[in-house]
């Protein structure tokens, strides 16, 4: 599986704003995604051989280094792997024609955003909208 060329990405940001979400950018993003997820698969499973890996010599600065590592791999397998099911769910907009338009509003995300984030879910306004809401709980 390869990753969507430039030349596609730039042929699909050319189409006039009234073919959004035609079959042909249906489909780059279908690919984008898939290719993505096989992506961050093998970058779950490298990180997982490198936890395999197994230094049991050395005195206790090289352990307490080695947990430090252990730590940071398993936050980072954490974090790739929550990503899976968002790619997945995005993949399944796609096949139900709900892809590129607004959980919370219906009005298209807009390609330049799906481009830098695939598996966007909300437009810019209702995003910013959520984050400020987020952040009053916060406080």
């Amino acid at each position: 599986m390869t990753k969507p060329t430039a030349a596609e990405q730039q042929n699909l940001l050319s189409m006039p704003p009234e073919e959004y979400m035609n079959p042909h950018q249906s489909e780059y993003f279908l690919r984008l995604l898939r290719f993505e997820r096989q992506e961050l698969l093998q970058h779950i499973d490298y990180l997982k051989s490198q936890l395999q890996r197994s230094e049991q010599q050395g005195d206790e600065a090289d352990k307490a280094i080695r947990e430090e590592e252990l730590r940071l791999l398993f936050r980072q397998i954490d974090r790739e792997s929550r990503l899976l099911p968002k790619i997945d769910a995005a993949m399944q907009r796609i096949h139900h024609g709900e892809y590129g338009y607004c959980r919370e509003t219906g009005d298209p995300i807009g390609l330049a955003r799906l481009l830098l984030r695939p598996t966007a879910e909300l437009s810019i306004d209702a995003k910013i909208k959520q984050e400020r809401v987020e952040a009053q709980y916060r406080k």
